[in-house]
Parts: C-alpha cells; sequence; structure tokens
C-alpha cells in the first residue's frame, strides 16, 4: 500500500472501529462504494495496519471459559487463574481458591434480576460468595440445604442466605437444621416444621441458584466428612465420584446412593433441574474429575472455576456432549 491508500485506509478503520460508524457512512464520506469501504478495512487487518485485542481482566482467562463453555454446553463458563499461576506456590489441597467466590458474587450480580428468588446451597465456596457481595437487585433469597454443622450455622450457610438478603433488601429464608440426620423419618419430621417447610415451599419458585461440589474425599466433601466409615465404604463402593448438595453423583453424571437423600435436608434433584439457571463454584486439579461428572448430571447450567480445573476437564479424552445446554438426565429421564 502507498501513502494515499495507507492514509485512506487509516482513516476508515478509524471511521469504523473507533467511532462506530457503518460501512456506508464511510463510503458516503469518501465517496467509493461499501464494498470497497470492506475491502480496505479487510486489508487493513491483513496488513497488520489494524490489531484488534480482547482484553479482560488479567486475573481471568477467556480462552479457557469460551473452550470449557462449549465443551459443555454451558450458559455461562468463567475461568479464574488458579493460586499458583499468580505466585502462590500453596498445593492444590482441595479447597476452593477463595476468589472464586469473589468472581461468582459478580456473576450473580449479572445474572440475578429484579424479583427473583435467589437460592443458596451450602458450600464454602458459596459462603465466600455472599461474603464478597456487594450489590444485588431486590430479590428473595432461600435457603437449599441444611446446615454442615447446626452450632456453627451463623457463621455459615445462613450466615450466607442472611447476606445476601441484606444486600439484595429482600427476604431471606433460611433453614436452621443439619444437612444430614440419623435416619429418613427424622429427616421428614424436620421438613414438615413451619421454617423449614415455609422455605422448601419456595424451592420451586426459585430461578437462580448457586451450588458448591465436592469430590469423594476426606475435607473435600462435606458429606463424606459427615458419615461413619462404613456409610462411606458402602457409597465408595457404588462408584461415587462427587457430590453437591447432598446428591451423590458416578463420573458419568447418574446419580447413585438415592437413599441418601431421604436422610438430608436438601432441594431434591429434579427440583435443581427445574432451576433456570443453576451456578456451580468450584475448583483446583484435585476437583476436577468431580466437576465434570457433576456437569454431565445436567443439573447446572453455569460453571465458576479456575485454571487448574479447566485444563484437566479440557484434556478428559470423552465425548463433547453438551449436558448442561440440554439440562439432560444421564439416567434417561426427560427433564421435567
Amino acid at each position: 500500500m502507498g501513502p494515499a491508500e495507507l492514509m485512506q485506509a487509516a482513516a476508515m478503520a478509524r471511521r469504523f472501529y473507533l467511532e462506530g460508524k457503518s460501512k456506508i457512512q464511510i463510503a458516503d464520506e469518501f465517496g467509493v462504494s461499501r464494498f470497497k469501504v470492506a475491502r480496505v478495512l479487510e486489508t487493513a487487518l491483513e496488513r497488520d495496519l489494524v490489531r484488534i485485542e480482547i482484553r479482560v481482566p488479567a486475573e481471568l482467562d477467556a480462552e479457557r471459559s469460551d473452550a470449557l463453555r462449549a465443551r459443555f454446553g454451558l450458559r455461562h463458563a468463567v475461568v479464574v487463574e488458579s493460586p499458583s499461576e499468580a505466585g502462590d506456590s500453596t498445593p492444590d489441597s482441595g479447597a476452593d481458591p477463595e476468589n472464586l467466590g469473589e468472581v461468582a458474587a459478580d456473576l450473580l450480580g449479572e445474572l440475578v434480576t429484579d424479583g427473583d428468588v435467589l437460592g443458596l446451597a451450602w458450600g464454602r465456596s458459596t459462603i465466600h460468595m455472599a461474603t464478597a457481595l456487594r450489590q444485588l437487585p431486590p430479590c428473595t433469597v432461600v435457603q437449599l440445604t441444611g446446615v454442615y454443622d447446626a452450632g456453627t450455622a451463623d457463621r455459615g450457610s445462613v450466615e450466607a442466605v442472611r447476606r445476601a438478603a441484606e444486600v439484595a433488601g429482600g427476604e431471606a429464608h433460611p433453614i436452621y437444621a443439619p444437612m444430614l440426620l440419623p435416619d429418613s423419618a427424622t429427616a421428614a419430621t424436620l421438613r414438615s416444621q413451619t421454617g423449614i417447610a415455609r422455605a422448601f415451599e419456595y424451592f420451586d419458585k426459585v430461578t437462580v441458584a448457586a451450588v458448591s461440589i465436592g469430590s469423594w474425599e476426606p475435607g473435600i466433601s462435606t458429606v463424606h466428612d459427615m458419615l461413619s466409615a462404613e456409610e462411606r465404604d458402602h457409597y465408595s463402593s457404588l462408584g461415587v465420584a462427587a457430590e453437591m448438595s447432598a446428591h451423590l453423583f458416578d463420573a458419568d453424571g447418574r446419580r447413585i446412593g438415592r437413599d441418601l437423600g431421604e436422610r438430608c435436608i436438601t432441594v431434591e434433584a429434579e427440583r435443581l433441574r427445574r432451576i433456570p439457571e443453576v451456578v456451580a463454584i468450584a475448583g483446583g486439579h484435585r476437583k476436577a474429575a468431580a466437576i465434570g461428572a457433576v456437569l454431565r448430571s445436567g443439573l447446572v447450567t453455569s460453571l465458576v472455576t479456575d485454571t487448574a480445573a479447566a485444563d484437566a476437564l479440557l484434556g478428559e479424552e470423552r465425548p463433547g456432549a453438551r449436558p448442561a445446554l440440554e439440562r439432560a438426565d444421564p439416567d434417561g429421564t426427560a427433564a421435567a
């Protein structure tokens, strides 16, 4: 390109990319056809006269996010830099990095709209998320599971529900009950109590939910740690690979050990499947297989994770199913 062509190309590119003018407007200004404008803009890109750069905050990974979204058919996927990549040499302990909760809080701020019902399940990552919330549209907030330890309710999921409701200026419906009970009869009795029953009535009204995912390992799964050694061995023999809101899944995302749910205060799996937006928050290489199992269950629609988990998920040698988009039940039952 000669000097005149370069100056014309630069001027047209400025009008198009910086000033937002259409190709027809540019053609009128320069007295050429819009096809000529299109060719000039294309040439400007090819000759490196124009450089298009996609910039997101340094802690977010746009390429991995898009690849993960496409692979699993997710509505939203946000991949955050792992602590080790940020200069933290701490090994992967299995705990979700706290920055996942901060990013999830920002995502909820986008997803929740005025009048929604927000559901929060027990999990360290959801508690971190609630702590990081700075703004939410007016909405009702309901707890989706009992608490890990009733003695720490005020510092756990109950407080997370209160915090979210305070930020949103809406009603809070906490559940003051343990997640796991000794038997199904005790669980049924608690579900019928007024406060808990009122929270359960909101489950079918939930429009956006936030959940955590646990691997079937000590310290990484809340349910695993609440069970006896004999019970853990029993569910391990069934092939459990992941736990979410007291529901157990094998590596293919199929629910197993359904009898456990009868002893738990938690939202039913099929109710979760009917919630329009379910955001899972989990990260770390040790949780990658569990995250994949839950994504294959079709119960979640969006994911906030980190680069360590994303790399493991993208490296899986599995067919490219899109369970999150289809909300398909791997057991073959159609979504309601």
